[in-house]
């Protein structure tokens, strides 16, 4: 287990703002997010090439979200949605990236006439998007998404029933804080231990996606890191808390020696 931290707490901050934050998180485990004024481009991705060489950093990267919905019903705008998740896995391919973030699709009002359309659709665009990151040798991973949004893929059933039709082998990248929200944390771990790739922590009390400090929420880290830590989770525990980074930090590595 590698603990890390997500460039989500400086999402608000210019771009070579964010470049110091980096530099100065006592971690070389970053998380980078594609979105916002931290948008890619080619600039941004050979400064970040440069930090990497120079400071011994690693990387992964969080795919756009904030209006990348894969199983739009219309098919101009969902292929707009998917040519820029496309272009974050090659910017994520130049990085070098060791996991590339994506979030599953969402119903919207045309369900109610059309319904499993966007589940049909959320399929499809999964498919392709792991398609194109194979070509392109990134790791990418589909992340279980919050409550009360009417996204596609939140529950334990909900990744069951992607299991059984989507025909692929996908990672998960499982956040704690979203589990959560459904009291299911246990139960993702122990029904997809195999399958779970990258992690991503922030607290919360339990009612919605507030992204917290560790231990100012209500989720029992003890308990949490103990049952990672005993299915020999090998990969990246990233913290997407928007403020006490470093106290965050803190805390899991206790954790992390302690079990």
């Amino acid at each position: 287990m590698e603990l890390g931290v997500s460039t989500l707490f400086c999402l608000h901050k210019p771009f070579d703002e964010a470049l110091t934050e980096i530099l100065l998180a006592d971690t070389t485990c970053i998380e980078l997010t594609d979105e916002g004024l931290h948008a890619l481009t080619q600039p941004r991705v050979e400064r970040l090439l440069e930090l990497k060489a120079s400071y011994g950093l690693r990387y992964t990267l969080h795919a756009p979200f904030a209006d990348a919905n894969i199983a739009a019903y219309d098919a101009s705008v969902r292929e707009a949605v998917l040519r820029r998740l496309e272009s974050s896995m090659v910017w994520a391919s130049a990085l070098d990236v060791e996991a590339l973030v994506f979030h599953p699709g969402a119903s919207g009002v045309i369900e109610h006439f059309y319904p499993g359309v966007a589940w049909r659709l959320n399929l499809k665009s999964v498919r392709r998007l792991m398609k194109f990151a194979r070509d392109y040798g990134v790791p990418a991973m589909i992340e279980n998404v919050p409550e009360p949004f009417p996204f596609l893929m939140k529950s334990v059933e909900d990744f069951e029933r992607f299991y059984n039709e989507v025909g692929l082998d996908v990672k998960i990248v499982l956040d704690i804080a979203h589990s959560n929200l459904r009291r299911e944390t246990g139960e993702f771990i122990r029904q997809f231990h195999d399958r779970i790739g990258h992690i991503h922590v922030s607290d919360n009390l339990g009612g919605s996606d507030e992204h917290l400090q560790l231990g100012n929420g209500s989720i029992d880290w003890e308990e949490t890191i103990s049952t990672i830590k005993a299915f020999h989770f090998d990969g990246w525990v990233v913290i997407e808390s928007f403020n006490g980074i470093e106290e965050s930090l803190r805390l899991l590595e206790r954790l992390k020696d302690r079990f």
